[in-house]
């Protein structure tokens, strides 16, 4: 942290800003300038630009569009997150977004881009307008731009690759949402992002500033199970005002409106450079850079598209050591490394011309083993899928399950009594003193005996697994209801007798987790009820990982049917909208996990070959 820093705020969903004093930003070598650019339709967005004093050559641009105020960017040689581009030099811009802070205009959530030749405005044509405009009136330019950004400001980052400004060089894309119904901020795998969702959507519609809402307790999970059914947010607090929230209840299923959201409906390759960067323990949107990386290596990115993923939570890498994240040590400042040693030469290169410009397909740090790893393809390819298999007495094995037919683990799922997704009190999201930026690496035990938690696991391994790449669980299930929600989480177990640091001796660590809404099991267009009782397969993509699960750990699963309030309460009932459920809806249900040789539930494991 830098001296100047008055006090960090972590802003809802998808960005970080420093918040300081007029006065902190003066003994800088940044000159500030404060304009407003008019786009194509007239609308003038309020920008802030910071150039250095003494500019001893032609600079490039580096410009970041965010929602949450411009003027809360601090001057960029005192700003943790761009200091080591701060001395290369650069023009650093930053911009109010259409109709937030000082920015003329409508605020549109997430506005889709329009297809190329459209007349009308989207966030790539503000881009394309603003970086415009620079080229012709600010001085000392070298004719070129990049843009960059965490989570929103990622996103806005990622768009204007949409139809770019031939100026337009290089581009990071960092933690932006790739898809907000598959797996980003309001929804996974349709289930419903409650108090995420809920509180984000307040934060940014209630008002043109940030405000948040005021809840009349400490321990939110009191107050969203006493909500009751989702219908009662618009009935009681916020009667239709919000147009997010509006858009959640007309819009449950993946239909156009979502789909057309979707970064990876809207992106092509072009001849800008992207940089992607994920944190695996992101609590927000470790989905998203995985997609846009995907997507355009789908569609022929080639040398142009990397990748990068580091030990971090949402947005970690820009202000902090990232020597740590809760009780997990990493031994080495990971978040330097980024800033110093690959997002800085990465820009210096495709902006100014300085370095070699070898940098290598993938970045990641590898889990377990605390070290970083360079790869020419991500994922890789030089791994044997293995499954690791549920049986019976909660034991977890990489053979084969024997066990006859009707072999099961069951458990009550209960709406009235949802599991917590993190230890109580669960604060408010974004309230001082929160834990929900750590919540990811939290130590498992909390639920490890609750009767509607379902736990298993190996005995302590005689060697090192490691498992790189994408990770599927396979989940035989069945349900006295029509309707479940299906959590799985892959935990790392710390020996008991944990020499190097004693109080993580048996420590549940997630390395890989993810949620299914049974209603979609079929496909995510169109809802339908779960036959009672019967027995089906459910596969749920828990992403990708590089992890290294040491000699004497043991690998656990979990399953559970609720991780609350984070997602809704499955009615359990099928509803056609769980948007509009009522009190009754909700009903206790019995939910059976198979270990049999038939239903053999298991967790498909990319293993590095030895």
């Amino acid at each position: 942290m830098t001296k100047q820093l008055k006090y960090l705020l972590i802003i809802p969903l998808w960005s970080l800003f420093l918040f300081v004093d007029a006065q902190e930003t003066q003994n800088t070598s940044y000159i500030r300038q404060e304009v407003m650019i008019r786009m194509r339709d007239g609308i003038k967005l309020h920008t802030i630009i910071h150039r250095p004093a003494a500019i001893l050559e032609k600079l490039p641009f580096l410009l970041s569009r965010t929602p949450y105020g411009a003027d809360q960017f601090i001057a960029p040689d005192k700003n943790d997150y761009v200091g080591p581009m701060a001395k290369e030099g650069y023009i650093f811009v930053n911009q109010d977004i259409r109709g937030r802070y000082k920015s003329e205009g409508k605020y549109v959530m997430m506005r889709p881009a329009h297809p190329k030749g459209s007349k009308e405005i989207d966030e790539s044509t503000d881009a394309y307008d603003t970086i415009d405009w620079l080229l012709k009136n600010i001085e000392n330019n070298n004719g070129k731009a990049g843009m960059y950004g965490i989570s929103y400001d990622g996103w806005t980052a990622i768009m204007g690759t949409v139809k770019p400004h031939p100026a337009l060089v290089a581009v990071s894309e960092q933690a932006s949402p790739a898809d907000m119904y598959m797996g980003d901020d309001f929804h996974h795998n349709g289930a419903f992002r409650l108090s995420y969702g809920f509180e984000y959507v307040f934060s940014q519609e209630a008002a043109k500033t940030d405000t948040t809402f005021s809840f009349p307790v400490y321990d939110t999970y009191d107050w969203y199970l006493k909500l009751g059914p989702l219908s009662n947010i618009n009935e009681k607090y916020i009667h239709h005002k919000l147009p997010t929230w509006n858009n959640f209840v007309q819009h449950p299923d993946y239909d156009a409106f979502w789909q057309k959201q979707a970064v990876a409906n809207q992106l092509d390759t072009s001849h800008v450079h992207v940089m992607n960067v994920a944190g695996w323990w992101d609590q927000e949107d470790f989905y998203g850079p995985l997609k846009i990386y995907e997507t355009l290596e789908n569609k022929g990115a080639g040398k142009k598209n990397t990748i990068v993923i580091g030990p971090w939570n949402h947005g970690q890498w820009a202000y902090w050591a990232g020597d740590q994240l809760g009780n997990i040590k990493f031994g080495s400042p990971t978040s330097d490394k980024f800033r110093t040693e690959i997002q800085a030469p990465w820009f210096a290169y495709h902006l100014k011309g300085k370095g070699e410009g070898r940098f290598p397909k993938a970045i990641t740090y590898q889990t377990g083993s605390n070290a970083w790893k360079t790869y020419s393809e991500w994922p890789v390819s030089e791994v044997t899928p293995k499954n690791i298999y549920f049986h019976a007495g909660g034991k977890l094995s990489f053979e084969t399950a024997t066990q006859a037919e009707g072999s099961y683990a069951s458990y009550l799922s209960d709406p009235s009594h949802p599991v917590p997704y993190r230890p109580r009190p669960i604060e408010a999201t974004f309230q001082k003193g929160s834990r929900w930026s750590s919540w990811l690496a939290e130590d498992q035990r909390f639920v490890k005996d609750r009767p509607d938690v379902l736990s298993f696991e190996t005995e302590p391994l005689l060697t090192d697994i490691t498992v790189s790449g994408k990770i599927l669980a396979n989940l035989y299930a069945a349900t006295s209801g029509t309707d479940a929600d299906w959590i799985v989480k892959l935990i790392d177990v710390y020996p008991e007798g944990y020499k190097a640091e004693p109080k993580m001796g048996g420590y549940e660590l997630i390395v890989a987790s993810e949620i299914l809404r049974g209603r979609y099991r079929n496909g995510f267009e169109q809802s339908k009820a779960i036959p009672a009782n019967k027995v089906e397969l459910y596969p749920i993509d828990l992403h990708q990982m590089n992890h290294v699960f040491k000699k004497g750990h043991k690998i656990m699963v979990q399953v559970q049917s609720s991780w609350f309030p984070l997602y809704d309460r499955n009615p359990q009932r099928f509803v056609p909208n769980i948007f509009k459920t009522r009190e009754g809806d909700y009903q206790k249900a019995t939910h059976k996990i198979y270990t049999s040789k038939q239903y053999p539930s298991s967790i498909t494991l990319p293993i590095v070959k030895e």
